[in-house]
């Protein structure tokens, strides 16, 4: 019997931008934040949202049935995850993220097509401006930037809470750790551990703020600085998470270098990234992240597994081991 094939998994991906910008409508209006407070009818939720009758059944219902939403006749609820993860009051929002990527991303991954002729980046810097300079020029971008990579983070961080060795170490640093999620993650489940992010010093008060609320302050430290221009602060482990994607070669040799420098002997170096298949078949999320590099960055790119070893090797680590994360992510370990 002949194989047979259908059009349908080419439409799904060719007009997947529809579900992803009804989501980051819903983030960017705070859907989900009003609908935590209890349920609501339809029209209680356009007259708050401000939308206009026309779309906004089907708007509400396609939440629906993308699985965000829950409805009983006109009245509508949060998914549990989307209750969990999409209200911005709780410590577990990753909407964060999900605003960036509607206010910053969206548009600018309309414009594939000249990155991949051009190899020049799509964003601030396409007309001559800056991104960080963008993104860091009030306290209100800042702090929404910082969060939004606490929401991308915040996964990850509590898996590597819980499966790496933290019991052979004491002390741990996250360099470019934004608000720290990752140290709160590791200090909340492993009360010997204590330590604290390597950042830019204008994040210092989004750190101490964000710290604070879990009562750490006295655990967890911030280091202002420069990754490039200063040297890392020492401990027992180093991370360097979602940061090796967004340089070139040099500059992630350089940065594996300096974190062997500032640990001491048997300290472990700790890198994720969306680490590509050494096949380059099979991450999906890890080669579009990698797209995404091209958009955002001048030279940064995602890389394999294989690539990440020989960069440990070259750094003078003696070993090193890979493990996967969630979503498309990978730790790589090296020891010094």
């Amino acid at each position: 019997m002949r194989h047979e094939i259908s059009p349908e998994p080419i439409l799904q991906v060719g007009l997947g931008f529809m579900a992803s910008k009804a989501l980051l409508t819903a983030v960017e209006l705070d859907l989900f934040s009003r609908l935590a407070e209890g349920p609501r009818t339809g029209g209680d939720l356009a007259e708050a949202l401000g939308l206009h009758p026309r779309g906004a059944a089907d708007f509400l219902d396609a939440l629906v049935a993308l699985g965000f939403l829950e409805r009983s006749e006109d009245v509508y609820r949060n998914s549990p995850s989307a209750d969990t993860y999409l209200d911005r009051r709780k410590a577990t929002y990753v909407g964060g993220i999900l605003e960036m990527a509607n206010s910053r991303l969206y548009p600018f991954w309309g414009s594939l097509t000249e990155a991949l002729r051009t190899g020049e980046p799509q964003n601030e810097h396409k007309h001559g401006g800056d991104v960080f300079d963008a993104i860091y020029r009030d306290e209100e971008g800042l702090e929404g930037f910082l969060h939004g990579m606490t929401g991308l983070s915040m996964g990850k961080a509590l898996v590597i809470a819980e499966r790496f060795p933290w019991a052979d170490y004491r002390t741990v640093l996250d360099v470019g750790g934004a608000v720290g999620c990752l140290p709160v993650a590791v200090a909340q489940r492993h009360p010997h551990m204590s330590g604290g992010v390597f950042e830019l010093p204008r994040v210092r008060p989004v750190f101490e703020k964000y710290v604070a609320s879990f009562g750490l302050e006295d655990r967890l430290t911030f280091h202002g600085g420069d990754f490039f221009t200063d040297d890392l602060p020492g401990a027992d482990v180093i991370v360097l998470g979602q940061i090796l994607h967004g340089w070139g070669l040099e500059e992630k040799r350089l940065l594996l270098k300096k974190a062997y420098d500032a640990l001491p002997d048997g300290g472990a170096v700790l890198v994720y990234d969306a680490i590509i298949d050494d096949g380059r078949e099979e991450n999906t999320f890890g080669l579009l992240a990698s797209l995404n590099m091209l958009i955002e960055t001048r030279a940064g790119f995602e890389y394999t597994a294989a690539d990440g070893r020989a960069w440990m090797a070259e750094a003078g680590f003696r070993g090193s081991r890979i493990e996967p994360l969630t979503d498309g992510y990978s730790m790589l370990v090296g020891i010094k």
